[in-house]
């Protein structure tokens, strides 16, 4: 079944570019059940990431390599606050497809 994640993040100050340089670096060879990903801009310094995945079970399996990928630029990354760290992730399956 289809799952999907979403992945928050606030980049510090004059960070943008390298946040977005560790992501074209990826070895997307890495992630074969990933589908698809966009990082998209939500605001001032602030970018989701969205991935599409065959199923939980390979997205749960592809976590060390992106727990390695955001190690990659953690630097670049301001904590979210309350208690979150420097990521907000959620995920889940697909429960009504709209289009």
């Amino acid at each position: 079944m289809t799952a999907f994640n979403c992945v928050r993040f606030r980049v510090k100050p004059g960070r943008e570019e390298d946040f977005l340089n560790a992501h074209r670096q990826v070895d997307r060879g890495q992630w074969p059940a990933m589908r698809h990903a966009n990082i998209i801009k939500t605001g001032d310094r602030t970018y989701c990431i969205i991935g599409e995945w065959d199923s939980m079970d390979d997205m749960a399996a592809a976590r060390p390599q992106m727990v390695a990928t955001l190690d990659s630029f953690r630097d670049c990354l301001e904590d979210l606050g309350d208690g979150l760290g420097v990521t907000d992730p959620v995920s889940g399956t697909v429960v009504l497809a709209l289009k």
